[in-house]
């Protein structure tokens, strides 16, 4: 790894970053969902399960959309295979462009968390899972921004992800039986594993998230090495 070269992609994403009004909107949805469901409460203990729809929503919102949408744009400006080509190694790009996107997740997340809440995360088990999930968002949108060839194209996968990966908790208001071949595919999601180590003091859970965050990784890589070599 080369400081500087990961230092220049930093510093031009953070620039990009603040003049797309798109991208700054998207760390105060989770904020604003916070603080609604904060006043549901009345004073009572807000339940794992809707803390973990904020998490979800931040590391989707935020994390998986903000790299894909940073991503693609540069493939619709042609900037991004240039980069590849450039001197700048696999791990200079993947670590200068994930870090404005890590700082602006941690900022909504650590807000988001206080208006809910922020005691059961201060575990280090619970530090350890948000880690291995703020890890599998983040390759997953770098995944997913490496393929999408605009931005455009970019909304019809970032729906998608936020349902699947980010709302799952939500699965458990659908009124389903516990015997639902739905229920028993969602428990096996990431953020449902989280809640079941919550529920449980379990360490399983934490290697089923890291499987994930290893599955996205290669997902990443895989894109990557396509987009490098594609002509």
């Amino acid at each position: 790894m080369h400081t500087q070269r990961i230092g220049a992609i930093f510093e031009k994403d953070l620039k990009d970053f603040m003049k797309n009004m798109m991208l700054l909107m998207m760390p105060i949805a989770p904020i604003l969902l916070s603080i609604m469901y904060s006043r549901l409460g009345d004073g009572e203990e807000i339940p794992i399960s809707m803390l973990y729809i904020i998490v979800g929503v931040t590391f989707s919102a935020v994390t998986s959309s903000s790299m894909m949408t940073m991503m693609a744009e540069e493939n619709e400006k042609k900037t991004l295979r240039g980069l590849m080509l450039s001197p700048a190694s696999f791990m200079d790009i993947i670590i200068g462009k994930s870090l404005v996107v890590a700082l602006i997740t941690a900022v909504s997340l650590a807000i988001s968390l206080f208006l809910m809440g922020i005691e059961p995360f201060l575990s280090a088990q619970a530090i350890i899972g948000l880690v291995l999930l703020f890890l599998f968002f983040l390759f997953l949108g770098i995944g997913i921004g490496l393929f999408a060839k605009s931005i455009a194209s970019t909304s019809a996968y970032i729906m998608p992800v936020m349902f699947l990966f980010g709302f799952t908790p939500m699965i458990e208001f659908l009124a389903l039986g516990e015997d639902s071949i739905a229920i028993k595919v969602a428990d096996a999601f990431p953020i449902m594993q989280l809640i079941n180590m919550h529920d449980t003091n379990s360490w399983v859970p934490i290697g089923v998230v890291a499987l994930w965050t290893i599955g996205a990784a290669l997902f990443t890589y895989i894109c990557f090495k396509k987009e490098r070599t594609d002509d």
